[in-house]
């Protein structure tokens, strides 16, 4: 994971480990369904923290949004 944003890591970092791995384990991709996300970025978004990667199947691009409480 290359961390882009401080402030959605410090968000990240609030996320208990068990639920960092259900997240990243649950992603969509449109070419396989439910994935993991792989190399991907974190940035800061205003709905919440933002995951860019790719697919762990396929390698397509994917995202996923955490969204803030």
């Amino acid at each position: 994971m290359a961390i882009v944003d401080l402030k959605a890591a410090q968000k990240w970092n609030k996320i208990p480990k068990d639920i960092q791995e259900k997240l990243i384990d649950n992603v969509f991709c449109g070419k396989c369904g439910v994935t993991t996300i792989v190399d991907y970025s974190m940035l800061d978004d205003q709905l919440g923290i933002l995951l860019q990667g790719k697919c762990k199947k396929c390698g397509e691009a994917v995202a996923r949004l955490i969204e803030d409480n």
